[in-house]
């Protein structure tokens, strides 16, 4: 009888802190679709922004797209973006870092908190024919900004 109520405590051990693992696990796969879908959306917004539109105004619609794929997924804290390539030549690439810190699920009282952070890239290259980049043709820009080629 002994033996059973420590198999039965070791069990119950098991499965809680089994369970703080998945879920912490799924913490950081959440984050994961939440970061690159803010990335994602963050280089389209700056992509179709106006041709006109100052570095700082891409900036805002880069945060607020962002921020919008965020809610979209649940989270209420604004993303981070950390790294953010926003040119606005033909056949630039525009990327952009997006960042948010996930929280370690421990037991309380056995372990400090601690966050982790998680990170997704997304990049995109601005199309040659992009209306409103200056009257130059698409294709050569294109080839004098790689170096030539055929």
């Amino acid at each position: 009888m002994v033996a059973g109520l420590e198999a039965l405590a070791f069990g119950v051990l098991v499965l809680v802190f089994g369970t703080l693992t998945v879920l912490h696990g799924w913490a950081v796969v959440d984050a994961r679709f939440a970061t690159s879908a803010a990335a994602r959306e963050a280089v389209r917004a700056v992509l179709l922004a106006p041709a006109e539109a100052s570095p700082a105004e891409l900036e805002t619609l880069a945060v607020g797209a962002a921020s919008q794929a965020f809610a979209a997924h649940g989270y209420a804290a604004t993303p981070v973006l950390v790294e953010a390539e926003l040119a606005r030549e033909r056949c630039a690439t525009v990327a952009v870092t997006v960042e948010v810190q996930v929280r370690a699920t421990v037991v309380p009282g056995i372990a400090p908190s601690a966050t982790y952070p998680v990170r997704s890239r997304h990049a995109e290259v601005v199309e040659p024919f992009r209306a409103g980049l200056g009257a130059e043709d698409g294709l050569e820009a294109c080839r004098a900004a790689s170096g030539g080629g055929p």
